[in-house]
């Protein structure tokens, strides 16, 4: 494996471009890992040596939290040709000083290390010594008397004799010995200086690293989540996090990247809030701190985006997949000849504010109708465009092209509304000469059983997408520029296709 050194314009190799081992004897050394297992004092030092090593090697890519294994420091960068042991804090090579590629840090000098140990060993050794020296014992003078006495010579006009040297030397040493305490003290409170100064960056480190963290989660992004399904089923009606990540991935080729204020993860979940939800604008761009329109043109421009790709998920199965899938229910009360549920459900549109609004919107009724079939496991097969509210759903029916899916003789069940536009709850029709004839009241008693789960089946778009239930904006029915749909009719079926990505609701 080559091992390359980090360090901004530091080129050291173990190996050439041929792969040659180059014999340099330079070595090469990992960052310091953090040991927040062996006790605190352990902890907080391996923290600040991990910490002055990211620091003096000054890459944007390399912070505390990420530093690969290849990230490696070669022993250009240090006094002594390697790092010191990492207990010895004040050592000049506890963290790289030399060549860096930047002038941030400057280059320690190793004599302050050594005159630094000097002290400390004289001060635990003064710290050892008694405080005042013991009295001298009286002492006897004893003359040999082969020794001949000398005369004490007067003394110097210029001073007294000083047996240790010259007097400016003397005079020099006693002002170094004077000046050492001060010096020492000077240096301890330097110490705990450097220590707690030490303690109140990693304080604030400490604080901006829980700050970012309740931003994060704040700020409406993946992190707001936070992988959390009980929130992605809440606001999205997604079932979990992973699928959620899914449709993202497969809307990224198409949504808008220049200029947004908003990542394509936020513009996704805005959207996804504003049809489950059915939050107000206003209130969407509070949430996301941005401005109104910004959020109806990203809700547009996502959601047109979610029609060209989940569209495809609102199909009309198979003739062999709807019996095989079939349930039981259904075989034992009608064998397999069951192919959809039908409802047709209206929503209500806002009253428009000019006459040319008025003129765009498809009827003289504030309502637009949807017909719906579903397959007796609970898929979505069929959506049609808006009617609408004044046709009656035999017509819709007839004119949706529902009934050029179905073959003679399938069985379907409807909602109400079907034969003369008056609520008649459940009931049996079958496929005739591509026209739906009611069965008679015996084979109707038949679902009366399954009257529970149909409802539960027919109302699962409209509980699941709350904007589905109130009035929508009358622009929403607009038709779209060059295509035969309104904007709402790509939200319905969108809504639907959502659907379609959750678990089932028939649980017989």
């Amino acid at each position: 494996m080559v091992n390359a050194c980090c360090v901004i314009n530091c080129k050291n190799r173990s190996q050439d471009r041929r792969g040659k081992r180059i014999l340099n004897g330079v070595r090469f050394f990992s960052f310091p890992a953090w040991k927040h297992h062996l006790g605190t004092q352990m902890s907080e030092l391996t923290k600040r040596r991990r910490m002055a090593w990211v620091s003096a090697v000054r890459r944007k890519d390399i912070t505390f939290d990420n530093i690969f294994r290849h990230m490696l420091v070669c022993s250009r960068h240090f006094l002594s040709g390697k790092p010191a042991y990492e207990m010895l804090e004040c050592h000049p090579d506890w963290a790289p000083s030399l060549h860096l590629g930047h002038t941030e840090v400057k280059a320690v000098h190793p004599e302050r290390f050594s005159r630094r140990t000097k002290r400390q060993q004289g001060l635990k050794q003064n710290t050892a010594a008694p405080a005042t020296s013991p009295a001298l014992p009286d002492l006897k003078l004893e003359i040999d008397e082969d020794v001949p006495l000398v005369k004490d010579e007067p003394p110097d006009e210029d001073g007294p004799p000083d047996e240790d040297g010259p007097p400016d030397e003397v005079s020099q040493r006693l002002q170094m010995d004077e000046a050492a305490p001060k010096y020492d003290l000077v240096e301890q409170q330097e110490c705990s200086f450097c220590n707690c100064r030490r303690a109140e960056i990693n304080r604030l480190l400490e604080e901006n690293r829980l700050l970012k963290e309740e931003l994060s989660q704040k700020t409406m992004s993946e992190d707001f989540l936070g992988d959390d399904d009980k929130k992605v089923k809440y606001y999205t009606g997604l079932p979990c996090f992973a699928v959620l990540m899914g449709v993202l991935t497969q809307l990224l080729p198409c949504l808008p990247q220049t200029r947004r204020k908003l990542s394509p993860f936020q513009m996704l979940f805005l959207t996804l809030m504003r049809l489950r939800l059915n939050l107000p604008i206003q209130h969407i761009a509070h949430l996301f701190c941005i401005d109104q329109k910004t959020v109806s043109t990203t809700f547009r421009d996502t959601l047109g985006a979610m029609f060209t790709h989940l569209s495809p998920l609102v199909h009309w199965p198979e003739r062999h997949c709807l019996k095989g899938s079939m349930l039981q229910q259904f075989v034992e009360a009608f064998g397999s000849h069951v192919a959809v549920i039908v409802d047709c459900f209206e929503i209500n549109a806002e009253r428009a504010s000019n006459q040319k609004a008025i003129a765009q919107t498809s009827s003289q009724k504030h309502t637009l109708k949807y017909l719906i079939g579903i397959t007796p496991r609970g898929a979505i097969a069929f959506v049609s465009k808006g009617w609408g509210g004044g046709i009656n759903v035999k017509d819709v029916i007839e004119s949706s092209g529902l009934l050029d899916k179905l073959l003679p003789g399938d069985l379907v069940l409807v909602d109400r509304g079907f034969d003369t536009g008056h609520n008649v709850g459940l009931m049996c029709a079958e496929v005739k000469k591509q026209k739906l004839v009611p069965k008679d009241e015996e084979e109707t008693r038949k679902i009366a059983h399954l009257r529970v789960h149909l409802k539960r089946v027919i109302g699962c778009v409209r509980t699941k997408y709350t904007m589905l239930n109130e009035a929508v904006p009358v622009s929403m029915r607009a038709p779209c520029e060059d295509e035969d749909m309104t904007f709402l009719d790509k939200v319905v079926t969108v809504c639907c296709a959502l659907t379609n990505m959750c678990p089932s609701v028939m649980k017989l």
